[in-house]
């Protein structure tokens, strides 16, 4: 029932509903999505019809899809991002005036909006539509919001679900901890054969020379030179 009377309220203000649906940018820009954030294409020619609004982001969670107001203001409390996803299923960041989002698209620029860049106010309830961390991996949908001061005017359509990098145990990483392979196991052997035969050759190498014959006798090296002192004599025993 909710949802309906949602649609009603936002057919009542004359919401227009657009064509396009919010996407992630190509897998060729880096750090298209982290443990807690996620790169969009702008809404490059959508809003052109709407020079006079200002576009917010609306990020929400499943039940947040349903649930979200479209009438919602930007720094109300109930839509603010310190209170998702516990005590609100959906908050609107991100806002710019329709210009930011003009037509065409700057040639060599890249024209992208990354979502839970900003750590300095993911606490700070005085900034409600703070583009904080997203607090967990989801999924989330995300979808562009047109408002005329505080009429909403145009909404398009959610986003596909979007779902952040995890941390993999140690354990399902190939090589790590109890799941090493038996591949790594025979090439670490391999090797340890390797440089056993390596170190081998070297001993050999240093001993064809000079340097391993410090256990060897030679006649030559053992022979003590005998001096003949001409100034000392025996001396007869002395007579008492």
């Amino acid at each position: 029932m909710r949802p309906l009377l949602l649609l009603l309220l936002a057919t009542a203000h004359g919401l227009d509903k657009l064509s396009y649906k919010p996407t992630l940018v190509g897998g060729n820009v880096e750090g298209r999505m982290t443990g807690s954030t996620f790169v969009l294409e702008q809404p490059r020619c959508v809003f052109d019809s709407y020079s006079t609004a200002n576009i917010w982001l609306v990020v929400a969670t499943r039940a947040g899809m349903n649930a979200f107001n479209d009438s919602a203001q930007p720094g109300m409390p109930e839509w603010s991002f310190q209170r998702f996803p516990t005590n609100t299923s959906a908050y609107l960041t991100l806002g710019a005036m329709q210009y930011h989002y003009g037509c065409p698209k700057p040639d060599r620029e890249l024209t992208v909006l990354r979502v839970g860049s900003e750590t300095g106010c993911a606490d700070n309830i005085s900034v409600p539509n703070c583009n904080g961390p997203l607090p967990g991996p989801g999924p989330y949908w995300v979808k562009f919001l047109a408002l005329n001061g505080s009429e909403p005017t145009a909404t398009t359509e959610w986003s596909g679900p979007i779902t952040l990098k995890t941390a993999r145990e140690p354990q399902s990483i190939p090589g790590m901890g109890g799941a090493r392979s038996g591949a790594m196991i025979a090439i670490t052997a391999i090797l340890s054969v390797l440089l056993a035969i390596l170190l081998a050759a070297l001993l050999a190498t240093l001993c064809s020379s000079e340097a391993c014959g410090v256990g060897s006798f030679r006649p030559d090296a053992a022979s003590i030179r005998r001096y003949n002192t001409h100034h000392v004599y025996d001396q007869p025993a002395a007579r008492l």
